[in-house]
């Protein structure tokens, strides 16, 4: 929360959250206020005009640190976001060291802050570029994004410090209805916290209006220790997170929203504003998976657990709303959307009473997945399975499939990929309720499906409760019945036999 400073100045009024800043076409309010202190070093800049910004093609915002004149960063405006079609060459150009900073990792090329991001080099189909949750073939963002008549500025991540007194200067051309521009070393000066939180914290708070921890949802998982000891509890409240979310190497942490309907994490992410690359080769840790597109990301972790929160890519495309990769991650309470890919499970994964929505191939991934109590909701195909032999794919019990539209669709498909087939792909379903599920109720199966598992138990219509005709159901998948197939139902109602051994509850 935004104070006075005596050290910055005397007499001056600092609003609540806000600073008032007076010109004669369009007054506008600051956010941190001008000469406040204690800031979080993860906050967003924002103005807030008298009517809708709009945002120009050029101009350069800057981030000083005050006393020493050094520039921290820079945002250079006449540079788009990301691509908008998909690349058909090589990739866009990721850097491959992190930003080397005060307190930080250091890199081998000592790369500068700034745009495009790090030491990348500018070329005339340059992108913003930003490194998230030390991924250091970058991230394309919107360094600025306006909602309303708020215009929200998102600075590289990472590079404001605790302890430090900072200015902000902003060519007028950043936008282009009236705006002045700021300049100088006093017209927006700020100060960061003295220090960050106790690492011997086990509950660290976040809120997006500054009065918590952080502000952000990635900078409390930041400030946490790869491969840390002990466990952690990154408590959200209610509030609008609009940020790329991605973690790695974490591990016995739990992320818990205050309300799964008030807390809503989300970013305009996809694969072709973030593609990875063609070949899946990256310069990253071996066992992280290389993949920007999600607007949230679980990487490399394990013993995760997520609980009461909304998650959501707000594009279309293929489009990861939640996006996990490892070991034993707990997701509760959770609603999930995307477009395309909704949900990517990829490790032994648990999610109960959530909520998936997708467009098509809605959740996809190589398992192994338990659903228990969950609510599908999907326009497409409800799952895309790539399960190997050396582990289950997806089981659902006492779920619900809901088609959206007026059409109908299949429960789950397994095509080849890139000359590719899974054969030994599972989908088991156990007591789950149907709606707009074709007769023919799973999709196309390539090469031998001797092995593979489209299995249903005690399918009954979403609408009146009673069984579901699956007389007509495809030739590979198979009913299966309490009188023969006991013991098998038994089996694929405990997770701890799907996942490995784990029992998540």
């Amino acid at each position: 929360m935004s104070k006075f400073n005596p050290l910055l100045g005397v007499g001056f009024l600092v609003l609540s959250f806000f600073t008032l800043a007076v010109s004669a076409e369009n007054a506008l309010l600051l956010n941190p206020a001008n000469r406040s202190i204690n800031i979080n070093p993860d906050t967003r800049l924002q103005l807030t005009f008298a009517e809708a910004p709009l945002i120009g093609s050029s101009g350069k915002i800057r981030v000083f640190e005050a006393g020493t004149d050094r520039l921290v960063d820079v945002l250079d405006l006449s540079l788009p976001a990301g691509p908008t079609k998909g690349v058909t060459g090589p990739k866009a150009p990721y850097i491959q060291s992190p930003y080397s900073y005060e307190g930080q990792r250091k890199s081998n090329a000592d790369t500068k802050p700034g745009t495009p991001s790090g030491g990348a080099a500018a070329t005339p189909d340059s992108f913003q570029l930003t490194i998230i949750g030390g991924f250091t073939d970058g991230f394309h963002f919107y360094p600025v994004l306006v909602r309303g008549k708020t215009a929200s500025i998102q600075l590289h991540h990472n590079l404001l410090q605790y302890g430090k007194t900072y200015y902000v200067q902003i060519d007028a051309f950043v936008f282009t209805n009236g705006f002045e521009g700021i300049s100088g070393k006093k017209n927006w000066i700020f100060s960061t916290k003295k220090a960050a939180p106790s690492l011997r914290k086990d509950l660290i708070k976040v809120s997006a209006d500054g009065s918590a921890d952080f502000n952000t949802v990635q900078g409390a998982l930041d400030f946490i220790p790869d491969n840390a000891s002990g466990t952690k509890t990154i408590f959200i409240r209610n509030g609008d997170y609009e940020e790329i979310v991605y973690f790695r190497n974490k591990q016995h942490l739990t992320i818990r929203g205050e309300n799964s309907e008030k807390v809503l994490v989300h970013y305009a992410n996809n694969e072709v504003f973030n593609p990875h690359p063609s070949n899946l080769s990256t310069n990253e840790l071996p066992g992280t998976f290389p993949s920007r597109r999600a607007a949230f990301a679980v990487d490399h972790c394990s013993d995760i657990r997520l609980e009461n929160l909304t998650i959501q890519t707000t594009v279309r495309g293929q489009a990861e709303g939640l996006l996990v990769n490892g070991d034993r991650i707990f997701v509760k309470n959770v609603t999930i959307i995307g477009s395309g890919d909704a949900l990517q499970t990829n490790g032994s994964a648990y999610y109960v009473d959530s909520k998936v929505i997708g467009e098509g191939d809605m959740i996809l991934g190589r398992g192994a997945a338990f659903f228990k109590n969950c609510f599908f909701q999907s326009y497409g195909a409800f799952m895309w399975i790539r399960n190997t032999a050396a582990n289950h794919g997806n089981v659902c019990l006492n779920c619900t499939f809901q088609t959206l539209g007026k059409g109908e669709t299949e429960i789950a498909r397994a095509p080849a990929n890139g000359g590719k087939g899974y054969p030994n792909c599972e989908a088991v379903l156990l007591n789950c309720k149907l709606a707009g599920i074709s007769p023919l109720g799973w999709g196309p199966i390539g090469g031998d499906s001797a092995k593979v598992h489209y299995w249903e138990f005690n399918s009954t219509n979403l609408s009146n409760g009673k069984p579901v005709d699956t007389s007509n159901r495809h030739p590979a998948s198979k009913q299966l019945t309490r009188e023969k197939d006991a013991a098998l139902i038994e089996q694929y109602s405990m997770p701890e036999f799907v996942l490995e051994g784990w029992k998540p509850e």
